[in-house]
């Protein structure tokens, strides 16, 4: 499928490094890749913030890894290839004009396919970030740009100063969204469908409390820190996680590929963000790809 309003036609599932230079090395991450690539992936997302929570990071570590990656497998042409910018320095043309160079000789690459502001920045008028990542595009190192992480009224806002001033525009927007997150439903899923945006979610799996590996009772150790999905373990998580466990069972799928496609189901929705960090992993999640849930099963597991 395509994002909209570009020739951007990418994989249904969208694989998330943030894990890249972190819990996973690079060995280990090449063998992520190398799966992803054989089952037919091709859309890959990362930042440049990437993995600076991690002691003795600096940013740029998954950045580093999948560029490194490309450059052994010669195959940079085959991807799609998704970096943020903003989380560190916020969203200047000095910050955004520094960052895509680090960026670029991170990815070996010469462009980025899909460039996200990857929070907004209320320091920042709308006009220079838009002018800024307009004048990228116009120079050949970004082909599209992107939103992560925008409300309704900061996203409409852009799109509006991009249409009057004759700007780059969004194109797609990365928002926190999964079946146990589901404030983008509301004004931002309206407006994106209004505005031809594509979602590409993120913590697709609630940060791995949709896989099903938290239950009830069942101590969970996680390397991941921030990235603890046991918050969710609650009454209203244990009603999704039966509801998944059903439709899973229903399927002879896993769990995390029915999630993930209740997500690619939903309108607007092209590609949900999910990590892995072995290819048996990345397994457990591939066939949300070809899983097609039924109207019944997808209206059951929306139900709360």
């Amino acid at each position: 499928m395509k994002i909209a309003g570009t020739d951007l036609d990418v994989f249904g599932l969208c694989l998330g490094t943030n894990i890249f230079g972190w819990t996973a090395d690079e060995p280990e991450s090449f063998a992520v890749l190398d799966a992803y690539a054989a089952a037919g992936g091709n859309f890959i997302d990362t930042a440049d913030v990437y993995s600076v929570w991690a002691d003795g990071h600096q940013g740029g570590e998954s950045e580093t890894v999948i560029g490194q990656w490309l450059e052994a497998r010669g195959n940079r042409d085959e991807f799609v290839i998704a970096t943020k910018v903003g989380a560190m320095g916020g969203l200047s043309p000095a910050n955004i004009g520094e960052r895509i160079d680090a960026s670029l000789r991170r990815l070996h690459t010469d462009r980025i396919d899909l460039y996200y502001a990857h929070r907004d920045d209320p320091e920042m008028a709308l006009e220079e970030t838009l002018t800024a990542l307009d004048a990228q595009v116009r120079a050949g190192k970004v082909r599209y740009i992107a939103a992560s992480n925008y409300t309704p009224e900061r996203l409409a806002e852009a799109l509006a100063v991009s249409e009057r001033d004759g700007l780059a525009r969004f194109v797609a927007l990365s928002p926190h969204y999964n079946l146990v997150e589901r404030t983008y439903e509301t004004a931002l899923a309206e407006l994106c469908a209004r505005h031809n945006i594509s979602c590409v979610p993120y913590y697709a799996l609630a940060k791995g409390f949709l896989s099903g590996k938290y239950r009830a009772g069942q101590p969970v150790e996680s390397s991941r820190g921030r990235l603890d999905g046991s918050a969710y373990l609650d009454d209203r998580g244990l009603r999704v996680l039966s509801a998944l466990d059903e439709t899973a069972a229903a399927h002879r799928t896993t769990v995390a590929a029915v999630a993930l496609a209740w997500l690619l189901a939903q309108p607007t929705v092209i590609a949900p963000i999910a990590s892995a960090r072995t290819p048996e992993q990345l397994a457990e999640l591939l066939p949300m790809a070809e899983l097609a849930l039924t109207d019944a099963e997808l209206e059951r597991l929306s139900a709360d």
